[in-house]
């Protein structure tokens, strides 16, 4: 389920109280109380099987007995009396309920189910909604509607906060109104047992009366469909993230150095990064962010330029903006020139801009206009502490009407108490960023970065990836199978490094043997000096137990070093089984880094891809960087900015610049890996060498895990659906149609720029000349889990894939109604490629069970309305008469 009846949840005309009590102090009095002083102007009916009147008005025995079902029930009753009054409520045509009440985790009877899967199982077959349990309600204000035990109401404002913390809600709830914060929704989750964070998210990102959403999370599940809500929601709105939890003690038993890097946290926060949100990491700092971001102007750039009065504070901004790993603007010589003319002969002369503490008004304004005229400058923290020379109101007056006109973004810091008050409040009046100190004015700029970052990366147009690059997914399956055979946990070292060869990953030549002679002969066999190394299923990290001795360069250092390996491995691990030895080739690449690649997999979000530092101190290292697959070219370049490897693969002090396109490569074909093999439950490439030759991996380490039949997808984010590719026959031609992949954004760029003025407006409903880069990235970067896009493309003479068509459908998340648009290029017009198209697009929403198609179309594109006909549509003319309404019912 996702937003199915959650208006019901939300937006109630009716609610009853079950448990409703005359008692000072209990829920039920509590509930009955707030949602009476809220104002609440639906019907309210208490529900008490004792009591004939409570509050001094009529109450009613039970839920069958209301004189009508209501939309929202709030219960406030025993846990063991929970699921019946779900059924109880179900019957009688109520859709969503509060279930206030703690301790439904405990077994409805001996040895039988949770009270709280019994609740669940009560509700489902009339998809009633449960908000809960163990959570203190929810309070809408634009609907006076507060139905919780919170110790007062929420004021109406355009920010709405989901937290899974009861206590901490009243806490919030409490400070958000001394401090005048008001709310479009205030919704307590509790244990999330049916609604859950990608459901409200899924339902607040539509509601018009929500500006930015704010999450308190303790904890994440469904991550797919967490996933696709959050990432929807991140387009529309700022999404801004406190997730308690940072202390990764869950990394602390992984078998593996990728598992213990890649500890949960940090897996949360690719999620957020990859979804476009923006985390936090204190409350004081999720109201700044909503702050700075539902007031911000079109992102430009990192570049802050500082203006202030006082020389200390102007410093404590530039020391928190670095420390934070910002960038001050580097003024122009024209820039710094036109300060000197408006500015006296003492200012600073750089940034940050010290105007001098006597700064009359005209000071402040002829220097901010400036700033906002610098091409160089991207965005100004202006910064004031008061004087007694100009009243800080008369600078804000003075310079707000600047501030309220730039294109730029600019934020106030007002220093001081009293004396700024009013400066402050016209900013806030305003609709101008406000902070009270440095350090939280550049705190909340940084945030303002991260976001801009993370919202770019769902505006990226990535390049084609690893075009042609067809991995031996047999070989890997041929691996796989026969260490199941063999009982093994691991693949030894020759597999995993045949492994990596079905994917293309560069690999030192290895042999595998069972004994120290077959050692000998193999070293001969590959050329001295040779790698030795024990395996055994017991053995995972070798250097642990002496199991690896390097640059051997004769046969008597290969036996030495072999029986040498036995007795250290028969002292200190007794009971170690082992098979036998591999051997390698030493890398000879001198001056090369050592880095690690691998794939992890988190109890939530499921496989993670690391990328770092390695070598045999791996863990040591804090440069490394955790993505979701599946990634693209960018994504995969940018783990390598976020791991801090890039300064060091750019090459220094004589040293080469490393080949960063095959580490690219490499971690794309990685993301293969973990998108095809369901049983691969993690992967070490450590040491992975990368030099200006490209890449080499040198060891290797796989653990598989066993895949139930039936088993879907771990991925939180479903990968290209390669098994919808099909070739069709278009009027003599061959054409290839696929699911869209973000790097078609460029061929989808083309397409569109090549369409006619007339096929643009029956398309858009508007005249067009092009379509924005941001909208580009949203057709291309498409979620194949709730959305599909299929582009028909042909081969030209020159070998490059030009589009001929593309038919899209976007599901609503509960997949009831698919949307659909469709567009064929001239050339390809009136030969049949518009109904392939859409056929498959019908064919592909059946499956996945849709219930309904709909569309639009403009009343002259008489051409839609007959192919829409003959797919099975009903065409009729909406009341505007100028559009037509196209439906087609799949089940």
């Amino acid at each position: 389920m996702s937003v199915r009846n959650l208006e019901a949840l939300f937006q109630p005309t009716s609610v009853a109280v079950i448990g409703a009590s005359d008692r000072k102090g209990s829920v039920g009095s509590l509930v009955l109380r707030n949602l009476k002083l809220g104002g609440f102007k639906g019907p309210l009916w208490p529900v008490n099987r004792q009591h004939a009147t409570i509050d001094g008005g009529p109450a009613w025995t039970d839920v069958a007995s209301l004189p009508q079902a209501p939309d929202l029930a709030v219960i406030c009753t025993p846990p063991g009396t929970v699921p019946e009054l779900i059924a109880a409520l179900g019957r009688k045509g109520t859709r969503a309920a509060i279930v206030l009440t703690a301790g439904l985790k405990q077994p409805s009877l001996q040895g039988g189910p949770s009270l709280e899967q019994a609740m669940l199982e009560a509700a489902r077959p009339y998809l009633l909604r449960i908000l809960g349990p163990n959570c203190i309600g929810a309070l809408v204000p634009g609907v006076s509607l507060n139905a919780s035990f919170a110790p007062g109401n929420a004021q109406p404002g355009r920010v709405a906060f989901v937290t899974q913390s009861g206590a901490l809600a009243t806490a919030m709830l409490d400070w958000a109104n001394s401090c005048n914060i008001g709310f479009s929704h205030f919704i307590s989750l509790g244990d999330s047992a049916d609604v859950d964070f990608g459901d409200v998210l899924d339902y607040l990102a539509s509601d018009a009366q929500t500006r930015a959403i704010l999450m308190y999370a303790e904890s994440f599940k469904s991550a797919r469909k967490f996933m696709s809500a959050a990432r929807a929601a991140a387009r529309n709105k700022p999404v801004i993230v406190v997730k308690a939890g940072r202390a990764p003690d869950g990394a602390k038993a992984a078998a593996s150095h990728t598992g213990a890097l890649a500890g949960s946290d940090a897996v949360v926060d690719a999620a957020i990064r990859r979804s476009g949100m923006l985390r936090v990491d204190t409350l004081e700092s999720l109201f700044d962010a909503a702050e700075t971001l539902s007031h911000a102007r079109p992102w430009r750039g990192d570049r802050l330029a500082i203006l202030t009065n006082g020389g200390g504070a102007g410093v404590l901004a530039a020391d928190a903006l670095q420390l934070g790993g910002g960038r001050l603007a580097r003024l122009s010589e024209q820039t710094m020139g036109a300060l000197d003319q408006c500015l006296p002969a003492t200012w600073s002369h750089g940034n940050p801009i010290d105007i001098i503490g006597d700064a009359p008004v005209d000071r402040y304004r002829d220097a901010l206009r400036v700033l906002l005229a610098a091409p160089e400058v991207d965005a100004v923290l202006f910064m004031h502490a008061p004087t007694a020379i100009v009243p800080a109101a008369e600078i804000a007056s003075a310079c707000l009407t600047l501030i309220g006109e730039s294109a730029r973004p600019v934020l106030t810091c007002w220093l001081g108490g009293s004396a700024v008050a009013a400066a402050r409040a016209a900013c806030t009046a305003g609709g101008i960023a406000c902070y009270n100190t440095p350090e939280r004015a550049v705190a909340a700029w940084l945030q303002l970065v991260d976001y801009a970052r993370n919202q770019e990366a769902l505006q990226q147009l990535p390049a084609a990836a690893l075009e042609g690059f067809l991995p031996d997914t047999l070989a890997a399956s041929s691996l796989h199978e026969r260490a199941l055979q063999g009982g093994r946990e691991w693949l030894d070292g020759a597999c995993a490094h045949a492994l990596l060869r079905a994917y293309g990953i560069p690999v030192v030549e290895t042999v595998q043997v069972g004994d120290v002679e077959q050692a000998v002969a193999a070293a001969a066999q590959i050329s001295y000096p040779v790698a030795l190394k024990i395996v055994s299923p017991q053995i995972i990290h070798k250097s642990d137990v002496g199991g690896v001795a390097l640059a051997l360069a004769s046969a008597e250092e290969v036996r030495a070093a072999a029986v040498k390996m036995r007795e250290q491995v028969a002292r200190l691990l007794p009971q170690a089984v082992v098979l036998g030895f591999t051997v390698q080739a030493m890398a000879e690449r001198p001056g090369a880094h050592e880095l690690i690649v691998g794939i992890a997999t988190d109890a939530v979000f499921g496989p993670v891809i690391l990328l770092g530092e390695g070598g045999i101190a791996v863990e040591l290292h804090k440069s490394h960087a955790v993505a979701l697959p599946p990634l693209n070219a960018n994504l995969a370049s940018d783990m390598i900015t976020r791991s801090g490897l890039a300064p060091l693969l750019a090459g220094y002090r004589g040293r080469p610049p490393a080949d960063q396109k095959s580490l690219v490569d490499t971690l794309l074909k990685v993301s293969q890996m973990a998108c095809d093999l369901p049983w691969l439950a993690e992967l070490d490439i450590n040491p992975l060498l990368v030099d200006e030759r490209g890449v080499l991996a040198v060891d290797a380490r796989v653990r598989l895990r066993p895949v139930a039949p039936g088993e879907g997808s771990r991925l939180a984010i479903r990968p290209y659906p390669s098994a919808l590719e099909e070739r069709i026959e278009v009027a003599g031609h061959d054409l290839l149609v696929r699911p869209i992949r973000p790097e078609d954004g460029w061929r989808l760029m083309d397409f569109y720029a090549k369409a006619s003025p007339a096929d643009m407006r029956l398309r858009f409903f508007m005249a067009r000349r092009e379509v924005p880069h941001s909208e580009l990235a949203r057709y291309s970067q498409i979620d194949y889990d709730r959305e599909m896009t299929f582009v028909a493309l042909a081969t030209m003479d020159s070998g490059d894939q030009i589009m001929a068509g593309e038919v899209r459908a976007a599901c609503d998340p509960d997949n009831v109604r698919a949307e659909f648009a469709i567009q064929v290029a001239s050339h390809w017009q009136g030969k049949g490629l518009g109904r392939q198209l859409l056929d498959k697009l019908i064919r592909y929403l059946r499956e996945r069970g849709t219930a309904e198609v709909v569309g639009q179309c403009l009343v002259e594109n008489l051409g839609m309305a007959a192919l829409a006909r003959q797919c099975g549509f009903q065409v009729s003319i909406e009341p505007s008469r100028d559009t037509m309404a196209l439906h087609l019912q799949l089940r």
